[in-house]
């Protein structure tokens, strides 16, 4: 394959190719005519360990290494092979968020390369290990949160293309999330949920979604409708679950509707003389800075959500588990 094959193929430059045969040797192993740069399927493996590696944080100077020493030891067919040593990553002090800076950086970096390469296997293994080593709401806040931004801005600047890049990494991210709802404690059955939707024509649920495993981590419990909710199918959603509060996603201020908003805050229900009315939590860029209605919230992000959440759910369940 020449290397713009390959560039392409890897989703990389043919720059940062050229590259890595200049500083590492990562250079294919044949050249027509002493000039052309044409790759077999063995150099191939080997950039493309080179890629998984630096996806993974490790720095290329020592990533090259790696995998240069991994191809050695597969051409000699060593019986024995001699492990690899495990990689360093470079630690230092977060600017908040309680993440290393150095650590989270690389991992950022990571995440994004594997969504332009279109590699799903590395995306499952970094979001997995991100939830798990950092916690759902750091790992959002800090890399998964960014990335999807940084990707979103690649595409709105380069007309169609990367789309097919947000949309497996959205996919990838709403599958790690889900994973956390499934695998999270059950809540109690007979609990007010929190009811979550987005607002009518808003198609970005992937917040909610996040929302939504973050509840369910606190076995908290909750009622997902997704996407662009229509608006009577939202009120009968409020009146046939009574729930404790009711999430408003709008990620664009065309969507965010406050009339809708205050017409969900008004729904009463239960039983005559003693109905009730949910707290409503205006969530998403969409609403703005203003200041939200009587019977809302407006948190400024998912940490501050879930712990206002928490804290409305017991105080709801308060007088009928005292």
């Amino acid at each position: 394959m020449t290397t713009g094959a390959v560039a392409r193929r890897l989703g990389i430059s043919p720059t940062t190719l050229r590259s890595w045969d200049r500083r590492y040797g990562m250079g294919p192993a044949v050249r027509d005519g002493g000039r052309h740069r044409r790759w077999t399927v063995e150099d191939i493996a080997v950039l493309e360990d080179m890629c998984r590696l630096t996806t993974s944080g490790v720095p290329p100077s020592e990533a090259a290494g790696v995998a240069l020493s991994r191809a050695n030891r597969s051409r000699a067919a060593d019986p024995e092979p001699v492990p690899a040593a495990e990689p360093r990553r470079t630690q230092g002090p977060g600017p908040g968020g309680g993440l290393p800076l150095g650590d989270i950086r690389q991992e950022f970096r990571g995440l994004a390369r594997a969504a332009v390469r279109l590699d799903g296997p590395a995306m499952d293994e970094l979001l997995a290990a991100l939830v798990h080593g950092h916690g759902l709401v750091a790992a959002w806040e800090e890399v998964i949160a960014p990335t999807l931004h940084a990707v979103g801005r690649k595409w709105e600047s380069s007309g169609d293309r990367y789309v097919e890049v947000e949309h497996l990494l959205s996919w990838h991210v709403s599958t790690v999330l889900r994973q956390v709802v499934g695998n999270a404690p059950p809540g109690p059955r007979d609990a007010a949920p929190v009811l979550m939707a987005c607002v009518p024509g808003e198609q970005h649920s992937l917040p909610l979604e996040a929302l939504a495993a973050g509840l369910a981590e606190r076995a908290l419990p909750m009622r997902m409708l997704g996407a662009a909710v229509p608006a009577a199918a939202l009120a009968a959603s409020v009146r046939r679950t009574g729930p404790s509060a009711v999430v408003l996603w709008s990620q664009s201020r065309h969507t965010a509707d406050r009339t809708l908003a205050r017409q969900v805050s008004a729904t009463a229900f239960g039983v005559r003389g003693a109905r009730t009315r949910p707290l409503v939590v205006l969530a998403g860029p969409g609403w703005g800075n203003r200041a939200p209605g009587p019977g809302m919230l407006r948190p400024a992000g998912l940490r501050e959500a879930l712990d206002v959440l928490a804290r409305h759910c017991a105080a709801v369940a308060g007088p009928f588990t005292a």
